[in-house]
């Protein structure tokens, strides 16, 4: 490739991010032609491409990419020494070719209208309406913990394969499409991450492939969270970036499905949320309300927070500060803190519908 379109496809990246910021000004605009017009189009023809794959092809493009990037540096090594201005040219065009890919595929998402405007819901809410919910999903869990157990002290035991688990989600998602509309999910594409060892100690539970439409779940995710990650990823693939928004649909997708399984993750998740949330403003209260917790959804939860405990490792936190920046940077201005908002979304939609 000649030198000259080399150095012109670099700087076509500058253009583009200013284009990507001005389009995502006008979430109108977004919503209609590219998150309900272009992209689902884009999104149905991947996911008919690679959805009977049964491993995740994205994945192994990824593996491809970085050995053929590691190989390119080993090989080139004495001509990048030489002429570093070149290998700067080669990466900066790569990133601007990466960047236009991922918005047209899927990144143009990030700056779509909020889903609270589909739902109609207002995102504000007082400490007595947090509470009050909080007090509610301990009720109605505790409810759903012993109707499984027959023993308040017992943990719950998800008895599905992670197979029957993305069956049922699909499931899920064909129950919540006819109550739903909007989140009518078909061509499913939904995989066990070949990644799923290293994603534990990056500290994810999935994530979406924009390249190849491909919703990856972390393999190694304990039951008790599997469904709603599956359902969280699932949101992403419909077109839905936010993280709250993810959280929100994951959550409405495993509490709409008739399993009773199902119904006890999806409320003990937004149980979890909740509780941090009451933690974060009065720690006093928050210690009441966790006592009245069963004694087998908290060994539930301890369940989680050992998980994640025993993959601890001092890159998990370099790993979490990237992303973060990497939400902010795509309109997510509270980053990582994000996934929490989905309180205000869980407040707000069951003041309409209560539990």
């Amino acid at each position: 490739m000649k030198n000259r379109l080399r150095i012109a496809i670099a700087l076509s990246i500058v253009p583009q991010i200013l284009l990507v910021k001005w389009m995502g000004s006008h979430p109108d605009f977004i919503e209609k032609y590219y998150s309900n017009g272009l992209y689902p189009i884009i999104s149905k023809f991947f996911r008919s491409l690679f959805g009977w794959i049964p491993f995740s092809f994205g994945d192994i493009i990824y593996f491809l990419l970085a050995l053929l990037a590691i190989r390119y540096v080993v090989v080139r090594r004495r001509s990048i020494r030489k002429r570093p201005i070149a290998f700067l040219i080669n990466i900066g065009m790569v990133l601007s070719v990466a960047y236009f890919t991922f918005h047209i595929l899927w990144g143009m998402n990030y700056y779509r209208q909020p889903i609270s405007q589909k739902f109609d819901l207002d995102l504000t809410y007082t400490k007595e309406d947090l509470v009050s919910f909080t007090e509610q999903l301990v009720v109605k869990t505790n409810e759903i913990q012993f109707q499984i157990t027959s023993d308040s002290s017992q943990a719950v035991k998800v008895p599905y394969s992670k197979k029957e688990i993305f069956q049922k989600t699909f499931e899920g998602y064909e129950t919540l499409g006819e109550q739903i509309p909007f989140l009518d999910y078909s061509r499913p594409s939904l995989k066990k991450s070949i990644f799923s060892l290293p994603l534990t100690y990056m500290g994810y539970g999935g994530y979406l492939n924009p390249f190849t439409a491909e919703a990856q779940v972390n393999a190694k995710l304990l039951p008790f969270r599997f469904p709603v990650v599956a359902g969280h990823e699932v949101g992403h693939q419909l077109g839905y970036s936010a993280e709250n928004e993810t959280n929100f649909i994951g959550y409405l997708v495993t509490v709409n499905n008739d399993d009773i399984y199902f119904k006890y993750v999806a409320y003990a998740y937004a149980l979890a949320y909740c509780l941090g949330e009451v933690q974060r403003i009065d720690d006093k209260l928050f210690n009441e309300l966790y006592t009245q917790l069963n004694v087998g959804t908290q060994n539930n939860f301890k369940e989680v927070n050992d998980f994640w405990a025993s993959y601890e490792n001092p890159l998990e936190p370099v790993f979490k500060s990237v992303y973060n920046t990497f939400l902010k940077a795509n309109n997510q201005a509270g980053g990582i803190m994000s996934y929490n908002y989905v309180v205000s979304l869980f407040v707000n939609y069951y003041k309409k519908k209560p539990l």
